[in-house]
């Protein structure tokens, strides 16, 4: 298939294009879901007593079963087809919100964490068949398009992740808790239903019979890949997920609205970063990337949170330094994680690609549940900049594992 411009009419465009639009509707609304689910949780259960670091436990499945999903999803993907996987992911997510319909009285820590743990489930079968489905979509010759296209459903997942914590605040305060899930379970629902009559019913079976024992990888290159984004995810979390918000609450007085809103907007320059990352990186003149790429990338990342805990000791204005230093961060990592994002899919076997996806995304998930944990545990008993160290360390393995890393011939 020859690479087609997104902007031509619907009915002139290939089936391949046509798909790849249902794959990142289908995203677009389960992200917006996430991220809205993720801020009524935190605010809902803020506004009953939690603590938060009660309420990041209420996370902690949600991470731990992202790491399953992701291990056993590529071979369900490889096995049933991309499709049924990417489905299930939309049905399990309208469960999951359903459950918390509930009276309030009956929404204990356990039953919440239920929910989460269907969610997490939800979330990765989605990502990783959407991200699978993009091998498929484009021919082996076509890297830059595939480049171009896994930047532009990364990015603007991430983009919307933000938007849905905005919208997750909205609906808290227009229809309250209940209000807001119903809302959101409808609205998915009618995706969900929309995705089984769009959606291709073969798309990413793999024609052979893959075994169980297929989940671990045998490619040296996507375990050292999978090993790299690990660290990378870890550096991120270790600071992002619980530490800096609880840092900013306490230490400078921001309320809730404010940390939600600045998490929220770092998250959307995130996903805008990401989706011109093929710019960034050189493909206006004919490059695509490379192990090299990702190496150079990840060794400019390494020593910021060093320096951002160095300049906050150093400053009369520690929040100005810490802004500043988390917004470069940011869009430096984003073009590391649009990188990788694109070399597992092009590093990926064609046939049964969701085995090697969602090896690399089972990584993935691991890096960011440590990050989680450690974000709560380094952060209460040794502070943010503790976090920060630990960051620069995680992106140091990282930038060792890379440089092993070689990119696949032919």
């Amino acid at each position: 298939m020859a690479h087609q411009p997104l902007t031509k009419p619907v009915s002139r465009l290939s089936t391949e294009v046509k798909q790849y639009f249902v794959v990142t509707g289908n995203y677009w609304a389960f992200t917006l879901t996430d991220g809205a689910l993720r801020m009524l949780i935190v605010l809902h259960f803020y506004q009953l007593g939690y603590t938060p670091l009660a309420i990041a436990s209420l996370f902690l499945f949600y991470e731990f079963f992202g790491v399953v999903t992701n291990l056993v999803g590529g071979w369900l993907g490889a096995k049933l087809g991309l499709n049924k996987t990417m489905n299930i992911g939309l049905f399990l997510q309208v469960f999951a919100l359903a459950m918390l319909l509930v009276p309030t009285e009956l929404l204990t820590v356990v039953w919440i964490m239920a929910a989460q743990a269907l969610s997490g489930i939800a979330k990765d079968l989605n990502k990783m068949s959407a991200k699978s489905s993009l091998k498929l979509l484009l021919p082996d010759n076509a890297q830059g398009a595939l480049y171009k296209w896994v930047a532009i459903l990364t990015g603007s997942k991430n983009a919307l992740k933000g938007v849905g914590f905005f919208l997750g605040g909205v609906l808290l305060a227009w229809l309250g808790f209940q209000g807001a899930i119903a809302t959101m379970a409808g609205a998915l629902a009618l995706v969900w239903v929309l995705s089984l009559l769009l959606l291709k019913k073969d798309l990413g079976k793999s024609s052979f019979k893959p075994k169980f024992k297929d989940l671990l990888s045998k490619s040296t290159t996507i375990n050292q890949l999978s090993a790299a984004r690990l660290f990378l995810f870890g550096a991120r979390d270790v600071w992002f997920v619980i530490a800096l918000p609880l840092y900013l609450s306490s230490q400078f007085n921001w309320s809730h609205a404010e940390v939600g809103a600045f998490l929220a907007l770092w998250v959307i320059g995130y996903g805008a970063v990401q989706a011109i990352a093929p710019t960034i990186t050189g493909k206006a003149s004919g490059k695509v990337p490379t192990a090299a790429t990702a190496l150079l990338w990840a060794s400019l990342l390494c020593s910021i949170p060093l320096l951002i805990s160095i300049g906050m000791d150093n400053s009369a204005h520690p929040l100005l330094i810490l802004i500043a230093g988390l917004m470069l961060f940011g869009a430096i990592f984003a073009v590391n994680s649009s990188l990788h994002s694109y070399l597992i899919v092009s590093f990926a076997g064609r046939d049964g690609v969701s085995l090697d996806v969602g090896f690399y995304y089972m990584a993935n998930a691991m890096g960011r549940l440590a990050g989680t944990v450690l974000s709560g545990w380094v952060y209460q008993a040794y502070g943010l900049q503790a976090c920060l160290w630990v960051s620069s360390a995680f992106l140091a393995i990282t930038v060792l594992i890379t440089l092993f890393l070689k990119t696949p011939k032919g």
